[in-house]
């Protein structure tokens, strides 16, 4: 096993990250999404690394994009996690990708001062609503998203922790 290193986004990873976010969407999970109708990932700098929020990537030793996560600051005090997706061979605790991805985002928010932090995700994400649950997210009806939160078309369920 490699170790993973999280680091901030860097632009040159863009095919890289959109390469690993798609295939994960559509060929592992049959979610009905493109690219083109990403508007987050085509541009992630210009998308989440304003206003307080951040994306990130978890990379092998080798340099392989096998994580993503990003934050998005959609009103003042409240963030949206977009973009959490972790390479299937690089799930579980025993690789603990997800968990380093989670709490470099919830740092990161909390040093930003952010009263919140939103998600939206498929049905089809199930291990996904586990952990969001176990680590301190409260699922939420879609009624009660706040006024401009980041819906994208496919999310069907919804999460909120205080910070």
């Amino acid at each position: 096993m490699s170790k993973i290193a999280i680091a901030s986004f860097d632009a040159a990873d863009r095919d890289a990250v959109a390469t690993l976010v798609v295939a994960i969407q559509r060929d592992e999970f049959g979610v009905p999404i493109t690219y083109e109708q990403q508007p987050d990932l085509q541009d992630p700098i210009a998308f989440f690394c304003r206003d307080g929020g951040g994306f990130w990537t978890a990379k092998t030793e080798a340099g392989e994009i096998v994580g993503t996560i990003g934050l998005t600051v959609f009103a003042p005090g409240q963030g949206a996690l977009r973009k959490m997706f972790v390479h299937a061979e690089y799930r579980g605790q025993a690789h603990g990708v997800a968990q380093v991805l989670l709490d470099t985002l919830l740092s990161h928010a909390r040093a930003e001062k952010l009263a919140s932090v939103w998600l939206g995700t498929t049905e089809f994400f199930k291990a996904a609503h586990r952990f969001y649950a176990k680590n301190g997210f409260a699922e939420i009806d879609a009624m009660h998203l706040p006024p401009g939160f980041p819906r994208m078309k496919p999310d069907t369920r919804f999460f909120r922790i205080e910070l």
